[in-house]
């Protein structure tokens, strides 16, 4: 990635971690670099939107994920992503995502921000791509008991799934501070059609799993050794990390995959922490492969 890149990078970073806050160009400029004569036609040309319209993008995306997925009022979330009134967050929410904050968190439909995310998306996994040092390790996972929900159909629909198994947790009293959260990938979104794509949310349980008319089917991880990867940061740029072990490392190592699909653990969510905070750990089942003799 070139320093101009890496510049822009910076700015979504340093305006993810203070969302809150009142920002502003001189400080935008001097945490990037940049000149202040120049930063805005610099940004506009970049990203396709000014530097204030990206803070209100960045602002409404965590507003989004928290009306969907937390259950803080409307106000508190205008407050918490820096508007000073419910009624200003409401219009700008709306303008954005074409629905009120209230008709969003009962419905969310992420279609609209994609649209304005895609410089930022493309700018995140391409600074993965080019600067991450994946490290991976061999570990030994231990045999983990599972409460998982199964969502069977386009990837975009994927937050409802996920809001659903939330709903569950909270009624079961399974928080992740007290179970570890895990998800299940069965294939690649961008290499399946909408409808074959499958994707498990799911958490780990110390009881046998109750009968329930909520759709959530006990599943095991299987005890094993697996080939781990921790990712920090956004979800944007994690499948560069899946991509890696398959095309890269696996050739490469003595191991070949096990039956059993590549799995994560979220250590860190988002929107609890800024997205280039996120911790997932990515987990490839692996044994050796026939030719190796296991000395370990």
């Amino acid at each position: 990635m070139s320093r101009y890149e890496a510049q822009f990078s910076t700015v979504v970073n340093y305006i993810e971690k203070h969302l809150e806050e009142d920002l502003d160009i001189d400080q935008l400029c001097q945490v990037s670099h940049f000149s202040k004569y120049h930063f805005h036609r610099q940004c506009s040309a970049f990203f396709g939107m000014s530097v204030m319209a990206l803070v209100k993008a960045l602002r409404l995306k965590r507003a989004a994920y928290q009306l969907a997925y937390r259950d803080s009022r409307v106000v508190d979330i205008a407050l918490a992503n820096g508007y000073d009134s419910h009624e200003a967050f409401s219009r700008a929410f709306k303008k954005l995502f074409h629905k009120s904050p209230t008709d969003f968190r009962h419905s969310p439909d992420w279609t609209p921000w994609h649209t304005h995310y895609e410089p930022i998306l493309t700018l995140r996994t391409k600074l993965v791509r080019e600067n991450a040092n994946f490290d991976v390790q061999i570990v030994d996972f231990p045999e983990t008991r599972l409460a998982a929900l199964e969502h069977r159909g386009a990837p975009q629909e994927l937050g409802n799934t996920i809001r659903q198994f939330i709903e569950w947790r909270k009624a079961n009293r399974l928080p992740p501070s007290k179970s570890r959260t895990f998800n299940l990938i069965y294939n690649d979104p961008n290499t399946v059609t909408a409808e074959d794509y499958r994707f498990d949310v799911a958490c780990a349980i110390a009881q046998p799993l109750e009968e329930n008319t909520c759709g959530i089917a006990y599943k095991v991880i299987p005890a094993g050794r697996c080939a781990v990867i921790r990712h920090i940061g956004s979800d944007d740029a994690i499948g560069v990390a899946v991509n890696y072990l398959y095309s890269e490392w696996l050739p490469q190592s003595d191991f070949e995959v096990r039956d059993f699909p590549i799995f994560f653990e979220r250590v860190k969510f988002f929107p609890e922490v800024p997205e280039n905070e996120m911790v997932t750990d990515i987990y490839l089942p692996v044994r050796w492969g026939d030719h190796v003799v296991d000395t370990l």
